[in-house]
């Protein structure tokens, strides 16, 4: 699918590109490509010249080589977006960028809502966008937007998992709960702190290779600014996910230990009574049972006695508790 982008009074307007002939009567500053098929890619290679890279060239690409300028005079970018979804993991998805003949070209295989998000901007403000430059800029300002938000959204989950965890008891089955969500929300805060770094990169890049005018370059050291903000909350969620998982795996001992601690009371308790049928069946003469009605009887009862004092012994001492 490809969406094109002219500017008009300062605003991003979207045109709808069905046909060969709808993009060559555009005169677009960013051409985005959402899993285009080979005829969209042939169209924008006749058109325009700029060959998009293929699937596995957007991903199996060295780290080294994310940013390069073409023979050319294209300048080529790969940039990693985040992706939440709400039935399944994030993802980051990589997205090839291209500068050429003053137009910005994108490639990637999901629609990311960083990309429905800028569109929307750019139509609500005006003037806030003169060029591609100003486009991709403003794809990286939004990227930053979008972690910060997902960050909110970890903040309000361990929230919820600090409510269960640092309760007075945790079962076990609440304590699996609490771990399978600290799991998925440090996967999360790992992907956005990954993300944060690959943009940083693409940011520094345009930078240092001199291709932004005054306005430009300050707005790249504002985006440099806020992301460099996120990597401080990035470490302090690593941190507190990782007190609460010491904390519930703390739980987690302590209802094992309990058990245990069931176990060791038991054997102890009835190893006099143990000791005493072991006694009595050793059916010597001297024992009572053989001249003693009541020897039976009375060695009942005393298994009975040394069992219990044990009990009653470690529930004043407050071991059973």
């Amino acid at each position: 699918m490809i969406n094109a982008f002219i500017l008009q009074n300062g605003r991003l307007n979207q045109v709808n590109i069905d046909t060969r002939r709808d993009l060559e009567n555009v005169a677009p500053v960013w051409v985005d490509l959402t899993d285009p098929n080979d005829d969209e890619r042939a169209w924008v290679k006749s058109i325009y010249g700029v060959t998009l890279p293929g699937e596995d060239e957007v991903k199996d690409i060295e780290a080294s080589a994310r940013y390069y300028e073409a023979e050319n005079g294209d300048l080529h970018l790969r940039t990693d977006f985040l992706l939440e979804e709400d039935d399944g993991p994030s993802r980051v998805i990589t997205v090839a960028f291209i500068l050429a003949r003053n137009m910005l070209f994108s490639v990637h295989t999901d629609d990311l809502p960083v990309f429905r998000l800028v569109r929307m901007r750019a139509r609500s403000r005006p003037g806030s966008i003169a060029d591609y430059k100003d486009v991709l800029l403003d794809l990286y300002a939004t990227d930053a937007e979008y972690s910060a938000d997902a960050l909110e959204g970890i903040y309000q989950s361990l929230e919820e998992v600090s409510r269960s965890v640092l309760q007075k008891e945790l079962p076990d089955q609440d304590a699996a709960a609490a771990l399978n969500a600290m799991a998925q929300e440090e996967d999360l805060n790992g992907r956005i702190r990954r993300n944060m770094m690959d943009t940083r990169r693409a940011v520094s890049f345009l930078m240092r290779g001199r291709l932004l005018n005054s306005d430009q370059f300050e707005e790249a050291g504002q985006i440099l600014r806020d992301i460099e903000s996120l990597n401080g909350h990035t470490a302090f969620l690593f941190d507190k996910i990782n007190f609460l998982m010491d904390a519930t795996v703390g739980f987690i001992n302590i209802n094992q230990n309990k058990i245990i601690k069931i176990f060791s009371v038991a054997s102890v308790a009835f190893l006099p009574p143990t000791l005493i049928a072991s006694i009595y069946g050793m059916n010597f003469k001297i024992l009572p049972e053989l001249s003693w009605n009541w020897g039976y009887p009375f060695s009942l009862v005393l298994m009975i006695i040394s069992a219990v004092t044990p009990f009653w012994y470690f529930r004043k001492r407050g071991w059973l508790k």
